[in-house]
């Protein structure tokens, strides 16, 4: 019986090899992350013989090269939660964090927890895209929450309340009503200068070349309102460059948003989960894709107290003593 344990790191990893009663089969060396580093590995740890594990943490995606190799190899590879390796005591009393000691560290769980190790499953493509497109999905929200805020912040000094004018919802293409429109209405006084019938004819045609619907009534409520504010910019060159330059970055990042929420919902229709996540109630097409890119094959799962220990919304257990 032999454990190999790896501490992973970017571009290389320590490796050591323990056998049962803590005895040290191979003192820690190093190994790269290259085609032939890890294939000399892989035949290394096959010469300990057939009762033989690997052990290694979740390290980003610096482990997945290095797990994929030795799999190929037939071997077998556990990856472990990094808090499981940090919360595992090493039997000493010191503090010492070095990666040699780690590798260790991980050979010694794999040995005292040789029953309990479950063996890696590699995550089919399209799950590792959805996933990933799910993570760049959450990337370009925040980005695109920022933007939006920095352009309400801007417009506060040109055109105040603009934003609240319209109600429309977000179009398939990413692009925003009011994000739109201050792009050719940047500063009240662009409206504020024109008369009533002129604004309004300039507006439905507006609406006719970027695709929205003509209200008579929006227009004389925007009409309105652009007599009703005191901006604190001047409607000069310097300000339109400034409203209309974070405009424009916004446009490009709610688009990009889009590309990508598109790809997460039809890479999410390949999988056969899709249509009994989506028949939960309040779930929609981007929550639903994004659930089944967490979560990951549901097939993991031993039953459903699984998944929601896995989402961490189980109550832990307190007690002490008396007290519980």
């Amino acid at each position: 019986m032999h454990v190999v344990g790896i501490d992973v790191s970017k571009g290389k990893s320590m490796v050591a090899v323990m056998r049962p009663m803590g005895e040290i089969a191979r003192k820690p060396f190093e190994v790269t992350h290259d085609h032939k580093s890890l294939d000399n590995l892989a035949r290394q740890i096959i010469t300990l013989g057939s009762d033989v594990r690997v052990v290694m943490e979740s390290t980003g995606r610096y482990h997945e090269p290095m797990a994929a190799v030795l799999q190929s190899f037939g071997l077998y590879v556990s990856i472990l939660n990094p808090i499981v390796i940090k919360q595992y005591g090493a039997g000493s009393v010191r503090k010492i964090k070095s990666d040699k000691k780690d590798a260790l560290k991980v050979a010694k769980y794999g040995l005292d927890n040789w029953t309990f190790l479950r063996e890696h499953k590699a995550v089919d493509i399209i799950r590792q895209q959805l996933k990933l497109f799910s993570r760049q999905y959450n990337m370009h929200t925040n980005m695109t929450t920022a933007m939006q805020n920095n352009l309400i912040s801007l417009l506060d000094k040109t055109f105040p309340g603009v934003n609240d004018l319209f109600d429309s919802s977000t179009r398939i293409d990413g692009h925003i009503k009011w994000v739109d429109f201050v792009m050719d209405f940047w500063h009240c006084d662009v409206i504020a200068t024109l008369n009533e019938e002129k604004f309004i004819e300039r507006y439905r045609k507006w609406c006719k070349r970027k695709g929205y619907n003509f209200s008579q009534a929006k227009a004389q409520q925007v009409y309105d309102a652009s007599f009703n504010n005191c901006p604190t910019l001047p409607k000069c060159e310097t300000t339109k460059v400034l409203i209309i330059s974070s405009a424009k970055t916004l446009i490009s990042a709610l688009e990009q948003r889009a590309a990508v929420k598109t790809e997460v919902i039809r890479l999410a229709k390949l999988l056969p989960e899709y249509e009994c996540v989506q028949a939960i109630y309040g779930v929609g097409e981007i929550t639903g894709a994004q659930l089944i890119a967490e979560l990951g094959d549901i097939r993991n799962f031993a039953n459903r107290r699984s998944i929601v220990a896995f989402a961490g919304v189980d109550p832990e257990v307190n007690a002490s003593g008396e007290y519980n």
